[in-house]
C-alpha cells in the first residue's frame, strides 16, 4: 500500500508559494516507488486475517457463517494526481472468501475487485507535518465466481452476493486504506528534526506551506532553518531570484533544487573553522616555508632577518563565506585576512612581518554521499590582495601575488576541504535515496535530478 505511501507524498502539496531555501518536485517515479507500503505494512493480509474473527458489536453476515478470506493477491497500484487535492488511488486485488452457507455445504467465493479512494491532504497543527486522510472509499467488484450449485436461481445468487460482498467487503477493506496512511505519515515524522553540520549547528527543512498537488508532481517548498548550537538562527540571503526547476526533465521525474542562499548560509555554521594557523616548513610541492624563500619575492625581508627563519601564516575569514552559482560553475568567495609570522627561538612568541587583506574564490564540486551533499574545492582565482600592516617597511604586495596563490592552493584549499567534507543534510523524504542523483548547476541553485537506480 505504499501507493498511499506515494499518496502521501502528493499530498504534501496544496498552499501558497512564496520563495523558498530548497523546492523538492516529487513526480510518479518516487511515488510509485513507494508502493512497495502495502508490502512492507501488509495491510490486506492483516484485514483478511481478521475478517472471521468475532469482534464486540458486529452483526453476523446474512446467509454465511465461519467466514475467513484466504489468497489474497498481490496488490496492483495506480495512482493519479488529483490537482489542489492530493492523490487518487486504485488498489486492484483479489482474494478468496469461504465459509458456511445458507444453504448448509461449504461456500467458496473468488472475487476480482477494486479499491479506490482520494487521499486528501491535512496539516496537523501541533506538528506542522502533512496528515492524510482518505475520503470516498468504494469496493468494485470486477469478477466473482462461486462455487453454488449452477441450478439456483441467478435471482437468488444475485441476491446473496449483493448482501454477502456489496455490504461486507467495504468494511472490511477501506480500514486498509486508513491503516496505511498511519504508516504513511509516518515516514514523514522525521522531516521536521533538525540535522547535524558536524558540531557547528544544525538544519531543518520545514516546511513553507501546504505542498501544492499539480497535474504532473507535487511540490514541496522548504523553508529551511540553519541554526548555531547556542540556539542562534542564520538567516537566509534574500538576494536571488525566486527558486524555479526548469522545464525540459522527463514527465513523471522528480528534481531537489538547493538555493545558493541556503548552502551559504549553512557554511556560515563553518566559518571559525575556515581560520586555520599553518606552521609547517614542508607544504605539498611548494618551497620551504622560512623567510629565505619569502625573500625572493620581498628583498625587505632578507634585510630584517638575514638567517632565515620559519614561516607562521595565519589565515581569518572576516565576512561569512558566500556560494554563488551560474549554469555549470559555483564559486565559494573567502574575504579575510592573511598574516605571516617569522618563527622565534622555543617560548617566544613569532614576530609578524606583515598582514595582508585578501579576497579569492574557490571553485566547488559537487557530490551526494549517503544522502548528505559534499563539496570539494580548488582555487579559482585570487582577486584582491592588499597590504594592512607590516614590521618590514613598506613593499610591493602585487609581489606576492604568485606566491599567495601558491600558498592557498597548497595550504589553504586542503584545510577547508577537510571542514567540508562531513557534507551538508538533506530532506528526509520518503527514504529518497539522494546519491544516485545527477547534480546540474544552475541559476543561483544546484538541482539535483533524482534516480531511482
Amino acid at each position: 500500500m505504499l501507493g498511499i505511501l506515494c499518496l502521501a507524498l502528493c499530498g504534501l502539496l496544496t498552499g501558497a508559494r512564496a520563495d523558498p531555501g530548497a523546492l523538492l518536485r516529487l513526480g510518479m517515479d518516487i511515488l510509485n516507488q513507494v508502493q512497495s507500503a502495502m508490502d512492507e505494512s501488509h495491510i490486506l493480509e492483516k484485514m483478511a486475517a481478521e475478517a472471521g474473527k468475532k469482534r464486540p458489536g458486529m452483526k453476523p453476515i446474512k446467509g454465511i457463517t465461519n467466514m475467513k478470506v484466504k489468497d489474497v493477491q498481490l496488490p496492483v497500484i495506480t495512482l493519479n494526481f488529483v490537482p489542489e487535492v492530493g492523490i487518487f488511488q486504485c488498489v486492484s486485488t483479489g482474494m478468496t472468501i469461504t465459509g458456511k452457507s445458507f444453504m448448509g455445504g461449504n461456500m467458496e467465493i473468488i472475487v476480482v475487485l477494486n479499491i479506490t479512494a482520494t487521499n486528501r491532504l491535512l496539516r496537523e497543527e501541533e506538528t506542522g507535518l502533512p496528515v492524510f486522510r482518505s475520503e470516498g472509499c468504494e469496493v468494485i467488484l470486477v469478477s466473482v465466481k462461486t462455487n453454488l450449485p449452477s441450478n439456483m436461481l441467478p435471482k437468488m445468487v444475485n441476491k446473496f452476493l449483493d448482501s454477502t460482498l456489496h455490504k461486507v467487503l467495504p468494511g472490511l477493506l477501506c480500514p486498509a486504506i486508513d491503516a496505511v496512511l498511519v504508516y504513511v505519515n509516518r515516514k514523514w515524522a522525521n522531516l521536521n528534526d533538525p540535522m547535524p553540520v558536524g558540531q557547528m549547528g544544525t538544519v531543518k527543512y520545514v516546511l513553507m506551506s501546504t505542498p501544492a498537488t499539480t497535474a504532473s508532481h507535487i511540490q514541496v517548498d522548504f523553508s529551511p532553518e540553519v541554526q548555531q548550537p547556542k540556539g542562534k538562527a542564520i538567516k537566509l540571503a534574500e538576494d536571488g531570484g525566486p527558486l524555479e526547476i526548469p522545464g525540459g526533465y522527463a514527465e513523471g521525474s522528480s528534481q531537489l533544487l538547493l538555493s545558493a542562499a541556503l548552502l551559504t548560509a549553512e557554511l556560515a555554521l563553518l566559518q571559525k573553522s575556515f581560520d586555520v594557523d599553518v606552521q609547517a616548513k614542508t607544504i605539498g610541492e611548494l618551497p620551504p616555508q622560512t623567510t629565505e624563500t619569502l625573500a625572493g619575492f620581498i628583498p625587505e625581508v632578507a634585510e630584517a632577518y638575514p638567517k632565515p627563519k620559519p614561516l607562521v601564516t595565519q589565515i581569518r575569514v572576516s565576512k561569512l563565506p558566500k556560494v554563488t552559482m551560474k549554469t555549470g560553475k559555483s564559486l565559494l568567495h573567502f574575504h579575510g585576512t592573511l598574516e605571516m609570522f617569522a618563527a622565534r627561538r622555543r617560548g617566544k612568541h613569532p614576530v609578524s612581518l606583515f598582514l595582508l587583506e585578501t579576497h579569492f574564490n574557490l571553485e566547488i564540486q559537487y557530490s551526494v554521499q549517503e544522502n548528505r551533499l559534499q563539496m570539494t574545492t580548488s582555487l579559482d582565482r585570487l582577486l584582491s590582495l592588499s597590504r594592512g600592516s607590516s614590521s618590514i617597511g613598506a613593499f610591493n604586495e602585487k609581489e606576492l601575488t604568485t606566491f599567495i596563490t601558491d600558498y592557498l592552493q597548497e595550504a589553504y584549499v586542503p584545510v577547508v576541504n577537510g571542514v567540508l567534507q562531513g557534507g551538508f543534510p538533506l530532506p528526509d523524504v520518503l527514504a529518497i535515496n539522494y546519491d544516485l542523483a545527477e547534480l546540474h548547476l544552475v541559476e543561483d541553485a544546484l538541482l539535483l535530478d533524482l534516480k531511482l537506480d
